[in-house]
């Protein structure tokens, strides 16, 4: 069996390659997918989220954990799904219209993902219809809006106020975050 250690130590790194690799060699061993997820993936991102916290980690270790977690679950994904694994949820997420910043969105995304919920990316600079428009596309319950700068927090509002008018607020939970 690959070496699973391998595969928490490169998330830790961020070495997205090596964690690609171990959880291929792993899969193809016969290593239970969510056993990966749940026994070395999320136990090494949770110790990326305790050296942030203690300032061992910056932002950059962040999103490059966050990188290898995705590459993993990229090959991971395809087999619960065929195994009709339902997601812990679905959420859709983005930054809000008129801000491009999506660093913290991404990691969100990331941590959801690694989680077991089935995410949406819509990017960054999203307008409101566009977070009605996959709203009614999905059976998502879960929706994440982003935003980093202050003059971008209205148009938290104005999104939450076009799920009202779209009938879709009632269907999803809304989650904001950001710098401010």
């Amino acid at each position: 069996m690959a070496e699973l250690q391998k595969l928490h130590d490169a998330m830790l790194r961020g070495d997205a390659k090596t964690a690609a690799a171990v959880t291929r060699d792993a899969l193809a061993e016969g290593a239970e997918p969510m056993e990966l997820i749940s026994k070395h993936m999320i136990p090494a991102m949770d110790e990326v989220g305790r050296l942030f916290q203690c300032e061992a980690y910056f932002v950059p270790e962040l999103l490059l954990a966050a990188r290898a977690m995705k590459g993993s679950l990229e090959l991971i994904r395809p087999l619960l799904a065929a195994r009709g694994q339902r997601p812990l949820g679905r959420v859709i997420i983005g930054t809000v219209k008129g801000d491009l910043h999506d660093i913290g969105k991404n990691i969100v995304a990331s941590m959801l993902e690694g989680g077991g919920f089935e995410v949406t990316d819509l990017g960054a600079d999203v307008a409101s219809d566009r977070f009605v428009e996959a709203i009614q596309r999905s059976n998502a319950n879960l929706v994440c809006l982003s935003a980093l700068l202050t003059v971008t927090m209205p148009s938290m509002r104005t999104t939450i106020e076009a799920l009202k008018q779209a009938g879709v607020r009632e269907r999803v939970k809304v989650l904001v975050g950001g710098a401010q």
